[in-house]
């Protein structure tokens, strides 16, 4: 089987060079060539067609994740791996919306970067352990608060209003959104919370202080 080819990306030029000394002593992969920003990234992705493409996320001009879709789009046989130091779980998800294949901390081991390469090059996919943990752990307590507060923001606001008395047309003027759409927001309310009739609705308001927001 021939190397891995991998396209190096990052501004750092000593990052590079030690990028490409650890994997140009790797058994199947290679350096085929580096770029220093998103722009350059590009260039080269065209005129190599990497197998995987190696890209920081902190660039200046355009970030590493911006420039996924495009490298993408130049090379669609290509895989990105993003090599970075930001470890906020925000990141790696917006790098996969993106289109990337992995997400690894540049604090990883050699090993790691290595293991990670040859993951995405075969086709799967890649999360720093330390990462994906904590993207667990944040997916979880996101789905948690939506089922403790099914409501929008707009439909808390329309809860306090309907509350408080106010009829749909008041409710829209005030909003300043149509009379339809505030009797959609109030079905919907109705629906999610199980509630039958405005008094239900006073009762539930009360209980979960909504009538004391300002």
């Amino acid at each position: 089987m021939s190397d891995i080819q991998v396209l190096i990306v990052d501004d750092h030029a000593v990052v590079r060079s030690g990028l490409r000394l650890l994997l140009d002593r790797e058994e199947g992969l290679h350096a085929v060539d580096e770029a220093s920003n998103a722009e350059e990234a590009l260039f080269r992705t065209i005129e190599h067609k990497p197998e995987v493409v190696l890209i920081d996320v902190t660039m200046p001009g355009e970030s590493g994740i911006e420039a996924i879709p495009k490298l993408l789009k130049a090379s669609p046989d290509s895989k990105v791996l993003v090599l970075s130091m930001q470890d906020d779980p925000g990141y790696v998800r917006e790098a996969f919306a993106a289109g990337a294949s992995g997400y690894v901390l540049k604090e990883a081991a050699d090993t790691e970067v290595v293991a990670a390469i040859r993951e995405v090059a075969a086709g799967g996919s890649y999360v720093n352990p330390a990462l994906g943990a904590r993207m667990v752990a944040a997916a979880a307590k996101d789905t948690a608060e939506a089922q403790a507060d099914p409501l929008s923001a707009r439909e808390h606001e329309v809860l306090r209003l309907l509350a408080l008395g106010h009829t749909n047309q008041e409710i829209a003027k005030t909003l300043f959104i149509s009379v339809r759409t505030a009797e959609t927001h109030r079905a919907h309310i109705m629906r999610k919370l199980g509630l039958a009739s405005r008094a239900e609705l006073v009762r539930y308001a009360l209980g979960n202080q909504i009538l004391e927001s300002d």
